[in-house]
């Protein structure tokens, strides 16, 4: 058995635990096995993509113990995709943080570890509870990387946070004990084999469970109106974190569209389609008033966590299709909204740096130094961001409107996303020209040196943004191939449990 599918939890593991223990060790040398374990990740994942890219799936199982009955680790195409996004987005971040923000509080780097550790694992795992635990791990990380360097902003934005995510982790265990108490499974593929078989009163309290476990998934990808959080708290991180934090809404997304397009998907007998009455209507939401808040923003960074939440809604109304090209656009939609909102943060930060007392808010300031360089910057990931071609998200947009054309709300789904896009670009356009073209003629005085380290990660992202149009063709066979895979759900479950899998009785006899 090839331990490939383990190393990205492990070796984030085992490299903040040894940054965590190595106190007294230079901080130069922590930044240096940082930044090489975080490196490491990204060949690990290519090896993975390329093990699964023929669609195979590969099924680790610790212990040795046969699912369901073990822990179980599950690669597969939309697997090995999110780690290497992942491993992409927090290459960039941390180099961006080598620039001096990983000193601006105590244990940045086995943070930064311990985050990549929960991440990794949530993607990974097969079952319902070693996801709770893994979103706790990455949470605790999250809280903590939201903290570093402190002020008052990140300490309140950190306290909202860390309550509603409390609240979050208390309805999680709750909607795990009630599938577990109806079920007797939380494996994710046995759980698409038993609820099938379930009878009306079971499958009423399994719906009840379902539905709870779409609220918390809806208040990890900020989904409104669970996601007014995450606007306040993405502003006030530092920005190298920040940048990591696009992927974190990104779990939430991708346990919605692991969980309900497997355990309850059109062969899920009474329990299926669950989740769509539900989901669509609150994407298309999120991504209107993501828009909207986008627009009233007074701060740049403000406005970059309100962009967050309109590509959180854009990519939840491909999910809520619950088809196989909407799948395919999310995988597409991710890619770009992800990489994209990573670079937005580090240029923004960027910008910030170089407005002098005026910082991000958008009000007429003295003439930036380093306008042009910075100005192509912003220009690039504003085009990006909005959807606009001829960069990924326009290609992104399109495959949404193409997904939503064959449902029964497709005027809804077109006009909103339409009239958001140009919400987005006036708002985009309003900070453009506050803060590179009205200037109230006075010199913007110096600014401290532009940190080529910043520069180059920010730069590195926007040109894997420019690389998904480069290489479209590949990257839109891949995400069509991924969502024909995750509309045939029967695959997953055989090459976890196999054809001769435990039937539902044999669970009632273990419970």
């Amino acid at each position: 058995m090839s331990h490939l599918p383990i190393l990205p939890i492990l070796l984030p593991l085992l490299a903040g635990s040894l940054l965590l223990l190595a106190t007294g060790m230079a901080e130069s040398l922590r930044r240096s096995i940082g930044l090489a374990a975080t490196l490491a990740l990204l060949p690990i994942a290519v090896a993975l993509l390329l093990r699964v890219a023929d669609g195979t799936h590969l099924v680790y199982a610790l212990g040795d113990w046969p699912p369901p009955f073990g822990i179980v680790l599950v690669v597969d195409r939309l697997a090995a995709f999110m780690l290497l996004l992942t491993a992409v987005v927090a290459l960039a971040s941390h180099v961006y943080a080598g620039g001096g923000e990983d000193m601006a509080g105590p244990q940045f780097q086995p943070l930064f570890q311990f985050q990549l550790m929960g991440i990794n694992g949530a993607f990974l795992t097969g079952d319902l509870f070693n996801l709770f635990v893994f979103f706790e791990v990455l949470l605790i990380a999250f809280y903590a990387l939201l903290l570093h360097g402190l002020g008052p902003r990140r300490v309140g934005a950190a306290i909202h946070v860390v309550v509603l995510n409390l609240i979050g982790s208390t309805l999680f265990l709750f909607a795990v004990g009630t599938l577990y108490g109806v079920t007797g499974t939380l494996n994710l593929a046995d759980l698409a084999r038993v609820l099938p078989t379930l009878g009306p009163d079971e499958a009423a309290l399994a719906r009840s469970g379902a539905l709870l476990l779409l609220g918390v998934f809806a208040l990890k990808a900020a989904l409104l109106p669970l996601g007014f959080w995450l606007p306040r708290a993405y502003g006030a991180a530092l920005a190298a974190p920040a940048a990591l934090f696009a992927v974190l809404t990104k779990v939430g997304v991708y346990a919605i569209l692991r969980v309900f397009a497997l355990c309850f998907g059109p062969d899920a007998g009474p329990l299926a389609g669950v989740a769509q009455p539900w989901l669509l209507p609150a994407a298309l939401a999120t991504l209107a008033f993501g828009a909207i808040g986008a627009l009233g923003a007074r701060g740049l960074r403000e406005a970059a966590g309100w962009l967050v939440v309109y590509s959180v809604g854009a990519l939840l109304v491909a999910v809520g299709v619950f088809s196989e090209a909407g799948y395919a656009a999310a995988v597409y939609y991710t890619a770009h909204s992800t990489l994209a909102g990573a670079a937005l943060f580090l240029v923004v930060d960027l910008v910030v740096r170089h407005r002098a007392a005026a910082g991000d808010r958008l009000d007429v300031a003295g003439a930036m130094p380093r306008a042009a360089l910075l100005g192509t910057l912003f220009f690039l990931v504003a085009v990006a961001i909005a959807g606009l071609p001829p960069l990924s998200g326009f290609a992104g947009k399109i495959m949404v409107l193409n997904a939503v054309r064959a449902t029964g709300s497709a005027a809804v789904a077109w006009s909103v996303l339409l009239a958001s896009t140009l919400l987005v670009v006036v708002a985009l356009s309003r900070a453009g020209s506050a803060i590179f073209w009205r200037t109230d003629g006075s010199d913007g005085g110096s600014a401290p040196r532009l940190p080529r380290r910043g520069v180059a990660a920010a730069g590195a992202l926007l040109v894997a943004v420019v690389g998904l149009v480069a290489w479209g063709g590949a990257v839109t066979a891949f995400a069509h191939a991924t969502g024909r895979q995750l509309a045939q759900p029967s695959a997953y479950t055989d090459a976890v449990l196999g054809p001769g899998a435990p039937d539902r009785a044999m669970h009632r006899s273990l419970r």
